[in-house]
């Protein structure tokens, strides 16, 4: 029993511990709230809506963006991209940018042009796959939203710009390392061929305010037309499969304990056989077989909890020692985000794993005080 349910604490210590990490690594580059249209890519009088929500009680900084597909090409190398225009100075503000590129070999995107070329931030996934560096200068292909396609000469149905690399960004996060570039705003509108449209605003909250509450009040504001969600809602299909993987385990190790607490009722079944001779002289002294079943039934009870809070405590003190010295490593510590198995020990889950334990000791005790009963009554 011990041994089961301190199992069942390190396993929920281990999937809270991972949940952590995927929080802390969106901190990067997920704002604290994002705002998208409900219908459409994008949504017009921009500079309105960024005003309203800049009115909005606990909101620190906001920054508009516009995202869509397009192709870079260099050095004979082509790749599809997720364009980002962003405002860089109010970007900035919203998103830590310059703390995640290297400033030894680049630096944040600039508004305007640099050597006549408007700049471009890479994300280390591009960089990596065309092999451009800061200084570089790269071709980008957008289509174009309006008129049709010349089959003849498919390049006129892209809008061309040439970008001048700035800096190389990693997050260690695949989602935005992989295929994402950063342009500013004005570029990303020309090659998109939009005036004052956005994809979404970025949010950031102002310090010990409830990213969740100011989601609420935004969305309120803005109404049914635009989809509001803090950062973990914006990441919700990944920790709600965290979550489901979380009670799976719960549940197999639940069976577990169950065949576990089959060892408890076969030790006190052999109890009481050993003890039938002391049973029929306390049936003979007047004690009735209810009586004597709830000895044998508060025997069963005291071992699935002390077994119960046993394994707690080795769970407990297990994931201490993880936490604080990393005992189990993660690969070799170099190739990946995390060098040890990250946990985190919620209160919750420590009453949430007594519960099975209490219901199994509660069944032990029924089944081992009605076979003692049984073997009262044969005397």
């Amino acid at each position: 029993m011990a041994v089961a349910t301190a199992a069942i604490v390190c396993v929920l210590s281990v999937f809270n511990g991972f949940r952590g990490v995927i929080a802390d690594r969106l901190d990067t580059m997920s704002p604290d709230v994002l705002v998208e249209p409900v219908r459409g890519k994008v949504f017009g009088s921009t500079d309105e809506l960024v005003r309203k929500v800049r009115a909005v009680r606990e909101v620190a900084s906001v920054s508009a963006t516009l995202s869509d597909n397009a192709l870079l090409l260099y050095n004979g190398r082509e790749m599809p991209v997720l364009m980002k225009g962003v405002e860089p100075a109010s970007y900035a503000r919203v998103i830590d940018m310059k703390g995640l590129i290297d400033s030894r070999d680049g630096r944040y995107l600039r508004s305007g042009m640099d050597q006549g070329l408007p700049e471009t931030t890479l994300s280390i996934g591009v960089a990596m796959q065309l092999g451009a560096y800061p200084g570089d200068g790269l071709m980008m292909f957008a289509p174009r939203r309006e008129g049709r396609v010349n089959m003849a000469n498919p390049v006129a149905s892209f809008i061309t710009d040439s970008l001048l690399v700035s800096g190389v960004y990693r997050t260690q996060q695949k989602d935005y390392d992989e295929d994402r570039i950063l342009v500013d705003m004005a570029t990303a509108r020309r090659l998109l061929q939009y005036d004052d449209e956005a994809s979404a605003i970025e949010i950031r909250v102002a310090e010990g305010a409830d990213p969740a509450r100011v989601a609420a009040d935004i969305g309120k504001l803005l109404g049914p037309e635009f989809r509001v969600r803090d950062r973990l809602r914006q990441q919700e299909m990944d920790f709600r499969m965290i979550e489901i993987e979380k009670w799976i385990s719960f549940l197999l190790l639940g069976f577990i304990l169950l065949i576990a607490s089959f060892n408890v009722i076969s030790t006190l079944s052999m109890l009481v056989l050993e003890k039938e001779h002391n049973l029929s002289t306390l049936s003979a002294m007047g004690m009735s077989r209810r009586r004597i079943g709830g000895i044998f039934a508060w025997e069963s009870m005291i071992v699935a909890l002390i077994g119960g809070l046993a394994g707690v405590v080795l769970g407990v003190v297990l994931c201490l020692l993880q936490q604080h010295f990393g005992l189990i490593r993660v690969g070799d510590g170099v190739s990946t985000i995390i060098t040890a198995y990250p946990v985190r020990l919620e209160a919750m889950d420590l009453l949430v794993t007594m519960v099975p334990v209490l219901l199994i000791g509660a069944a032990t005790a029924m089944i081992t005080a009605a076979f003692a009963r049984k073997r009262v009554s044969n005397f």
